[in-house]
């Protein structure tokens, strides 16, 4: 099967799941054949429905709970429960029992990636020495969040960029479009549970965000609450896209609370599953940091090891899951992720070409 007939597939199986939007998703098409790092963010389904054939040793490494679709833009920063701010993985609307090498491949491939388009400036060898020394390392240690207080001084710089300057901020909010149309009762009752206090007035409107999860209804409640602004998103959930790749007939559990839960991290408080919604504050320190808002420090090596250390830190929320994974990666060639980051990349630009040729 090919890019094309895969889209078209993983669209109609998407569309019995949740009331998709269309404008959305042509404007996912479109920026698919924008660059490789975009086409790889957005089709997710592709590489699970290619994973065994094109890696198929790897395929057979010890399963976690994993990310699914993690890449190097799906990191961002929250605050926890004693009002800390943290860093880490921020997305996790794919989560599924996967290979550890899934998580591992697909955030090589994307810094590998990402060096190529001029949005990271290293060495690619480099890039994959220092994801794979920080995985390693927090297998290793056991894992710890990045609490960006007394400790990771260089990435508390970084999360505190310019770009998420609250005026800023809340200016981009104010220029979202009103949500009109049918509005599911579901997600309206999801957002206002997250509401600091019950029957606060507040604007809805509809946000457009991320790439793989164009498409999926996103709707932000903004209203002011004792002399500040306040903004709480509500988006649109199914299963993850490995139940369309393999098939999957019965009814399977979103993993995203699971996976919260069990990974060793410190939760934002207000970051709920509720039915299909998944239900989120958003702020000016409270979102998915982008490459292109990185300052220009030179901390790009220490960026990637503490992606790989965080991939760590959700890969031991199984139980069991360093012990088997050190096995495994012990018998493993010392070349496995740089070659098949090479294998992955053919692949992916194959489709891409493939897919700007049917959109051209």
């Amino acid at each position: 099967m090919n890019i094309v007939k895969a889209t078209k597939r993983f669209e109609h199986w998407l569309a019995r799941h949740t009331n998709v939007v269309e404008a959305d998703l042509r404007l996912k098409h479109e920026r698919m054949a924008e660059s490789p790092f975009l086409f790889l963010r957005a089709t997710f389904y592709r590489w699970i429905e290619q994973w065994r054939k094109v890696f198929p040793d790897l395929a057979v490494a010890p399963e976690v709970l994993a990310v699914g679709d993690l890449h190097v833009e799906n990191f961002g920063t929250w605050r926890d429960k004693e009002g800390r701010l943290i860093w880490g993985v921020n997305d996790f609307d794919e989560a599924y029992s996967l290979p550890y090498t899934n998580d591992l491949l697909r955030l090589t491939i994307s810094a590998v990636l990402a060096i190529r388009e001029n949005r990271l400036s290293l060495p690619a060898k480099a890039a994959c020495e220092a994801i794979l020394e920080g995985y390693l390392k927090g297998l290793r240690d056991g894992g710890r969040p990045f609490v960006l207080g007394e400790h990771h001084c260089w990435l508390r710089d970084i999360a505190h960029g310019e770009l998420r300057n609250p005026v800023r901020f809340w200016a981009k909010m104010d220029a979202l479009p009103v949500a009109r149309g049918n509005i599911p009762v579901s997600a309206l009752s999801a957002l206002e549970h997250l509401l600091p206090e019950p029957g606060l007035k507040y604007k809805l409107v509809r946000r457009v965000a991320g790439l793989g999860s164009l498409g999926h209804q996103r709707l932000v409640a903004l209203c002011n609450w004792r002399g500040g602004r306040i903004a709480r998103e509500a988006k649109s959930l199914v299963p993850s896209a490995c139940c369309w790749a393999d098939d999957s007939k019965g009814v399977a559990d979103i993993q995203y609370q699971t996976i919260i839960t069990h990974a060793v991290r410190c939760p934002d408080p207000f970051v709920e599953l509720r039915g299909h919604w998944i239900v989120r504050r958003l702020a000016p320190d409270c979102s998915r940091i982008e490459l292109a808002a990185l300052p220009v420090v030179g901390d790009e090596l220490k960026l990637l090891a503490a992606m790989g250390w965080e991939t760590a830190n959700i890969h031991l929320g199984t139980p069991g899951a360093a012990r088997r994974i050190r096995a495994h990666f012990n018998r493993q060639k010392t070349s496995w992720l740089s070659s098949a980051m090479k294998t992955g990349i053919k692949a992916l630009s194959e489709d891409w070409h493939a897919w700007k040729r049917a959109m051209a």
